[in-house]
């Protein structure tokens, strides 16, 4: 065998003393991906950052790092400055945090380009245009004005792509690259980066606990179980006959089972003609005024109680803000009706009653809820404002009864978000959400951030909640599998508008429209699956 390109031998990690990365030994071979998988708090993502020293000031590292023959332990300050975003390139897994929201996309391009190869001015504009145009982003001139707010997550982890690959780098480490993409911006970005890596021959790091992705993507694979490596070996032959029971259990936590029948006819929630236009200023000064975007255009919906509708789409759809539409939290047209009261006609304090019956959850279970306040304030808040006349004691008997409907312990409420794993996070949402005992869930997204095994987990606790309390629920997903585990019928949004829907098990087996049919390919289900 060839020197590899990357190499960690008998590599740990600790955290003030308490080891969070045990002996860990892999090996990454130009042109070569190696996928990195396992649960939350396994360790992969801090792996990573500490092979390329970007972990904490309380963290300590041991073992050996080389990269093209070079011993990384012996890099100083500056040389690892260097060599970070130069020879290493990184994708983090959030985009949105990870980009600056106030710089525009073409500032924050020059400024690396800048950094490791001198180019300034028009060069360096030319330079990020053509870095745009690689990663297969349309319209390169208008992203490069654009701040990162104004574009969809698979155009913010296309930009992330081109930065890091901005200086043919000979490792990318790709963290996550993928999470919360619909089916079909994963298919592309994932060939994207493989075609990046055959045409400059890369090595590539590729962590995610998204085992679909590493079937397709991967020629090898290490799993790593609460800091250790449990296997490594080819994906075909760990795959096919794993050796660790962890391993098995990994490969079982597909999303299964159906939801449960619903029985009533009449809608709790009703839209007819909802539409959402966003006006955009001009291009210029003396320029005439663009056309309005619309977002959703005429969408009609019914969902009845204990119901789930499933609605799927690719990035930029309008899944999310047709949520929000429903939600009252931007500005729209048509008629939202949630079991007689029709919710357009509604603002102040009229509407901040009746959104005690209608609740969220978001997508990102880390941003979602407030670093600054323990879990009794976040769960308790809507509780406090809604009823602000309820006694303490009986605030924080309901604040116990929820935790322990959404399996956590009543001790984890003087605790704050940080101490908790993501799928732990999403439970204290869904518990904000459940204890004002609302009909309808609006659930964007809630399972992208998470590994399979804690998504099998969620699901089976919104389908008990759903059968409990009789809620019914608003699922975006752009993961199929979990909305054929969830959903009684599906939507599929395109450009805004509606092209197919009707009963999950029918549209996902038999679908009529050609841009449903590309979404199960991008997924791979196969019609006998479902």
């Amino acid at each position: 065998m060839p020197e590899p390109l990357f190499r960690l031998d008998n590599f740990s990690v600790a955290f003030d003393g308490q080891p969070v990365v045990e002996g860990l030994s892999l090996e990454v071979q130009r042109g070569e991906t190696l996928a990195i998988v396992g649960e939350s708090g396994s360790g992969k993502s801090v792996s990573a950052l500490g092979a390329i020293d970007l972990l904490p000031a309380n963290a300590r590292v041991s073992g050996e790092r080389w990269l093209e023959g070079t011993d990384l332990n012996r890099q100083s300050k500056a040389q690892w400055n260097a060599l970070r975003g130069s020879r290493v390139g990184f994708v983090f897994q959030e985009p949105m945090t990870s980009l600056n929201p106030l710089h525009r996309i073409g500032k924050q391009l020059g400024e690396t380009l800048r950094l490791h190869q001198g180019l300034r001015g028009q060069a360096a504009q030319r330079r990020a245009k053509e870095l745009l145009e690689q990663v297969k982003l349309p319209r390169a001139d208008e992203l490069l004005n654009a701040w990162p707010h104004q574009l969809s997550g698979g155009q913010r982890q296309r930009v992330m792509i081109a930065m890091a690959i901005a200086n043919n780098p000979a490792l990318l480490i790709a963290d996550e690259p993928t999470t919360a993409l619909d089916v079909t911006v994963q298919q592309e970005i994932l060939a994207l980066l493989k075609a990046l890596r055959d045409a400059h021959g890369m090595g590539m790091l590729f962590i995610t606990h998204d085992l679909n992705l590493v079937r397709r993507f991967a020629e090898r694979v290490c799993v790593m179980k609460a800091g250790r490596v449990e296997e490594t070996g080819r994906v075909g032959e760990v795959f096919r006959h794993p050796q660790s029971a962890y391993t098995q259990a990994l490969i079982d936590a597909e999303p299964a089972g159906r939801p449960v029948p619903v029985s009533a006819t009449k809608p709790l929630l009703r839209a007819r003609g909802l539409s959402v236009r966003f006006e955009r200023p001009a291009a210029g000064l003396f320029k005439r005024k663009r056309p309005a975007f619309e977002a959703v255009k005429t969408v009609d919906l019914d969902i009845a109680p204990g119901e789930t509708l499933g609605v799927v789409g690719e990035s930029g759809s309008g899944k999310t803000t047709l949520a929000s539409a429903i939600m009252r939290l931007v500005p729209s047209q048509g008629e939202i009706t949630l079991g007689e009261t029709p919710l357009g006609t509604l603002d102040g304090s009229a509407l901040r009653r009746e959104r005690r019956r209608l609740q969220m959850v978001f997508q990102d279970p880390y941003g979602a809820l407030s670093p600054r306040m323990p879990v009794f304030d976040i769960v308790s808040e809507g509780l406090r404002f809604h009823y602000p006349e309820l006694p303490k004691e009986e605030i924080a008997r309901r604040v116990a009864h929820t935790l322990k409907e959404v399996g956590l312990p009543e001790s984890c409420a003087a605790r704050y978000p940080h101490e908790f794993s993501g799928g732990q996070r999403q439970r204290i949402a869904v518990a904000r959400a459940i204890i004002l005992e609302p009909e309808l869930l609006v659930l964007d997204e809630p399972t992208s951030a998470l590994d399979r095994t804690v998504q099998k987990q969620l699901i089976a606790l919104l389908r008990e909640l759903q059968a409990r309390r009789q809620l019914s629920y608003l699922f975006i997903s752009h993961d199929l599998a979990v909305v054929r585990a969830m959903a009684h019928r599906v939507m599929v949004l395109k450009d805004g508008e509606v092209v197919e829907q009707g009963p999950t098990h029918e549209v996902l087996a038999s679908p009529q429209h050609a841009y449903t049919r590309a979404l199960l390919d991008a997924a791979q289900l196969e019609p006998q699956e479902i």
